[in-house]
C-alpha cells in the first residue's frame, strides 16, 4: 500500500467516524435557540442528545449483520441516506417532541458510518495494527469537536440552529460520495449469515461470551461514558452556570478536543513501547486519581471557570490513551464477524453513554457537582471491570489467526 492510498483511506474512515461527532457538537451551542424556538427548556432541548445516543446505540446492532450479510458499501448507502433526510427534517421542525424523535432517526443512519469504518479498519489493516490505525482517526475525529462546536457557535450566531442541520445534511453527501467513490467493498456478501432474529441474537450473544470482548469493550464503554457525561453537561456547566457566551463556549469546545488529538496521538508512540494492556491499566489508574481530585474541588465549592476548564482537560487526555486500545483489544479476536463485534462494542460504548447523558438531564440543572459524581463513578466502575475481567483472560489475542492483508 503507498502512502498516498493509506492517507485516502486514513482521511475517508475519519469521515465516517467524524459524522456523528460532528452531529453530536455542532448543535449544542444552539440549546438556547432551539429552546426558545421551539417554547421548552434547555433541559428538555437536552433530551435530544440522549435521544441520539439512544438511537445511534441501536442502530449499532442493526447494521452489523447488515455489512456482514451484504457487504459494506451497500448498508453504507442506506444508512447515509437516511441520515441526510432526518438532517434536513431537523432544520425544518416546528416543535420539540419531533425534534427528539428526528434526531433518534438521524443517529440511526449515522451510525452506519461509524460500524463501517471499525469493520472496514479490520478489513484493511492486520489485526495487531488496529490500536494504531485508530489512533490515527482519532486525529481526524478529534477535529470534530475542535472545530464543531466552534462553527456550530459562529453559525448560530450570524444565520440561526436552523442552519446548522442543512450544513450537517451537506456533510452527509459528502460522505456518501466519499465512501461510494474512494473505498474498495472490503468485505463480499456472506450469504450463510441469517438476518432472522435468533440467528442474530445467538451471534451475538457468542461474540459476547469472548472474555477478551466482553472486558474490554466494557471497560472501554464505561470509561468512555465520561466524556457523553461531559459533552451532554457542558452547555448547561459552561453557558448556564458559568455564563459564558455561544462562541466562547464553542472555543472551550475546541480547547477540550486538544487534549483529545493530542493524547490519541501520544497513544501512536508510546505503542513502540508498551503493550495496549499496559497503556489501558495507566490511563484508568490516572483518571480516577484526577476524578477524586475533581470531586474533592467541586464539592469544596472551588471550581470556576478555569479549574474546571483544566480539571476536564487532565480527564479527556486519560480518555484519548485508553480509548483506541480498548477498542482494538475487543476486536483482535475477530475476523469472519467483525461488523457484529464492532456493532456491539459500539452500541455497547453509546448504550452506556445514553445513560449517563440521560442521568445529565435529570441532575444537572445548577452546580457541577453531579456531572463530576457521574465521571467518577464511571471511572472507578471501568477500572473494577478490567481488574475482575482480566482474570478470565487466559491469553491475551493481539491479532487473530485469520489477520486481515493490506489492500493495496
Amino acid at each position: 500500500m503507498t502512502k498516498a492510498r493509506y492517507f485516502q483511506l486514513i482521511l475517508i474512515l475519519g469521515s465516517m467516524t467524524a459524522l456523528g461527532p460532528f452531529s453530536i457538537d455542532m448543535y449544542l451551542p444552539g440549546f438556547s435557540g432551539i429552546a426558545a424556538d421551539l417554547n421548552t427548556t434547555v433541559a428538555k432541548v437536552s433530551m435530544s442528545l440522549s435521544s441520539y445516543f439512544i438511537g445511534i446505540s441501536a442502530g449499532q446492532l442493526l447494521y452489523g449483520p447488515l455489512l456482514d450479510r451484504f457487504g459494506r458499501k451497500r448498508p453504507l448507502f442506506i444508512g447515509l441516506m437516511v441520515y441526510i433526510l432526518a438532517s434536513l427534517g431537523c432544520a425544518f421542525v416546528t416543535d420539540i417532541d419531533t425534534f427528539i424523535g428526528l434526531r433518534f432517526v438521524q443517529a440511526v443512519g449515522s451510525c452506519a458510518a461509524t460500524v463501517a469504518s471499525l469493520a472496514m479498519v479490520r478489513d484493511l489493516f492486520p489485526a495487531k495494527e488496529t490500536p494504531n490505525v485508530l489512533s490515527k482517526l482519532m486525529l481526524v475525529v478529534g477535529l470534530s469537536p475542535m472545530l464543531a462546536p466552534t462553527a456550530g457557535g459562529y453559525v448560530t450566531t450570524y444565520f440561526g440552529w436552523h442552519t446548522v442541520f442543512l450544513i450537517l445534511a451537506a456533510m452527509g453527501a459528502f460522505v456518501l460520495l466519499a465512501t461510494q467513490l474512494g473505498l474498495p467493498d472490503t468485505h463480499k456478501p456472506d450469504t450463510s449469515i441469517s438476518l432472522k432474529p435468533k440467528p442474530i441474537i445467538t451471534n451475538f450473544i457468542s461474540i459476547l461470551k469472548v472474555p477478551q470482548f466482553h472486558t474490554y469493550a466494557f471497560t472501554g464503554a464505561v470509561a468512555f461514558s465520561g466524556l457523553f457525561t461531559y459533552v451532554a453537561a457542558s452547555p448547561i456547566i459552561f453557558m448556564d452556570i458559568l455564563k459564558v457566551d455561544a462562541e466562547t463556549y464553542g472555543w472551550i469546545f475546541a480547547i477540550m478536543s486538544v487534549s483529545f488529538i493530542g493524547s490519541s496521538q501520544l497513544n501512536s508512540v508510546l505503542l513502540r513501547r508498551f503493550t495496549s494492556e499496559q497503556m489501558i491499566f495507566t490511563a484508568l489508574i490516572s483518571q480516577s486519581v484526577i476524578s477524586f481530585i475533581f470531586l474533592i474541588l467541586a464539592f469544596n465549592d472551588l471550581l470556576g471557570l478555569y479549574e474546571t476548564i483544566g480539571m476536564l482537560f487532565l480527564f479527556l487526555a486519560c480518555l484519548g490513551i485508553s480509548n483506541p486500545n480498548t477498542a482494538g483489544l475487543s476486536l483482535a479476536p475477530f475476523s469472519k464477524n467483525t461488523g457484529s463485534a464492532s456493532a456491539l462494542m459500539g452500541a455497547t460504548q453509546l448504550g452506556i453513554g445514553a445513560l449517563a447523558s440521560f442521568g445529565v438531564s435529570l441532575f444537572v440543572k445548577d452546580a457541577i457537582t453531579p456531572m463530576v459524581v457521574i465521571m467518577t463513578s464511571t471511572t472507578i466502575l471501568a477500572l473494577v471491570i478490567l481488574i475482575f475481567g482480566k482474570s478470565k483472560i487466559k491469553k491475551t489475542i493481539v491479532s487473530s489467526s485469520d489477520d486481515a492483508v493490506m489492500v493495496h
